[in-house]
């Protein structure tokens, strides 16, 4: 067998000294990088350098990172990629468009570029968990998720979700009837000690919900605590 390759970055960021400080920590860090300064650029790399993850900046001349997210979300041999998006606006606005989006995660500027690997690393960790570590088939309905294939099924159809979405899904799955505070669900499928809003659960609560809509219903609101998923539904 073949060494393993680091994982490669695509770097999508239009201030050229932002970009270099990124690319710096990232190959300190062993990770392989590549750049793009605009959309039209990055969506052209994401399909020559195929790039295991993307660090997205929204403010992009010629196509913004919410277009380019939307194109990336929108095609199946991109729609799983991971995505950060780094944002210098500080509205939730813009950072709930992006999570709509398909965002995997945020970054607002000015940040820690140590602060940004460690959310890389605990992203990336997320996907590459042995089988062993996680392995599980769930069924919920009409519903099914093989997590050895990172694979969910309504019925015979396979329906693409964001990493993010998938670990939501299932943390869900592993805890039927328990109620989930936000601060739980940031920490169990983000990975770290998250300092943001906890609008994001809301936002990949949002998505699961139509992406999935036997679980409209069945994914219940706990008021000012967090989530539960309904058990009568099926069994994990």
């Amino acid at each position: 067998m073949g060494a393993v390759l680091p994982k490669k970055i695509l770097v999508v960021e239009d201030e050229p000294d932002i970009l270099q400080l990124v690319k710096l920590y990232l190959e300190k860090e062993g990770f392989r990088t590549s750049t793009a300064v605009n959309g039209v650029q990055a969506l052209k790399k994401v399909k020559e350098d195929k790039p295991d993850l993307i660090i997205l900046d929204l403010m992009l001349p010629e196509i913004d990172g919410l277009e380019v997210c939307k194109r990336l979300r929108s095609v199946p041999d991109t729609a799983m990629l991971p995505i950060i998006m780094l944002t210098a606006k500080a509205e939730e606005s813009d950072t709930v468009i992006g999570l709509e989006l398909g965002a995997d995660d945020y970054v607002a500027k000015p940040f820690s570029p140590k602060a940004l690997v460690a959310r890389i690393k605990a992203l990336l960790r997320r996907l590459e968990r042995t089988p062993a570590e996680g392995a599980g088939l769930y069924h919920y309905g009409p519903l099914t998720m093989d997590t050895t294939r990172h694979e969910v099924r309504l019925g015979d159809n396979e329906v693409p979700l964001t990493a993010k979405e998938f670990g939501l899904l299932e943390h869900l799955l592993r805890h039927p009837g328990r109620v989930l505070t936000r601060d739980i669900l940031l920490n169990a499928v983000w990975g770290y000690d998250y300092y943001g809003t906890t609008r994001t659960v809301d936002v990949h609560i949002r998505r699961l919900k139509q992406k999935l809509p036997p679980l409209d219903a069945a994914i219940v609101s706990v008021k000012s605590l967090g989530y539960k998923l309904k058990e009568a539904a099926g069994e994990t």
